[in-house]
């Protein structure tokens, strides 16, 4: 049996709901979409993480997946952070907005911000991976 390659190398999950991180982990996996998964429950650890790794490509993921309505800090809060994260980093990595909220304000927000690749509502889809290159 041969080992099939992941699309990316590494992908970056954060949402503070533990049930949709190991769905959303899973669908990864199932998909070949990514061979190392960083799952976060805290938008502030994730961040922390970024910064600290920003001139680290080899660290750094190139997809990440974020939840908007999360504790202490929400998705909208990270992009705000994130934007600020250099632009070596943010041409590296493609930021998707995964959201169970279908509320059109969400939605523009999101789509509206120019380091948002896309939004999807959870959740995801082995169709939505394979539309990600």
């Amino acid at each position: 049996m041969t080992d099939i390659k992941s699309k990316f190398q590494r992908v970056m999950l954060i949402d503070d709901n533990t049930i949709d991180l190991y769905v959303t982990s899973a669908m990864i996996k199932k998909n070949n979409f990514g061979e190392i998964i960083d799952k976060y429950t805290s938008a502030k650890k994730a961040l922390k993480f970024l910064k600290r790794n920003q001139d680290n490509f080899t660290e750094l993921p190139q997809i990440i997946f974020v939840d908007i309505y999360m504790p202490r800090m929400s998705g909208f809060e990270f992009m705000v952070k994130y934007d600020k994260l250099s632009s070596d980093l943010k041409k590296h990595c493609k930021v998707y907005i995964i959201s169970s909220s279908i509320d059109e304000n969400d939605i523009k927000r999101a789509n509206d911000d120019l380091n948002v690749v896309a939004f999807q509502v959870k959740t995801i889809t082995k169709e939505f991976l394979n539309n990600i290159s």
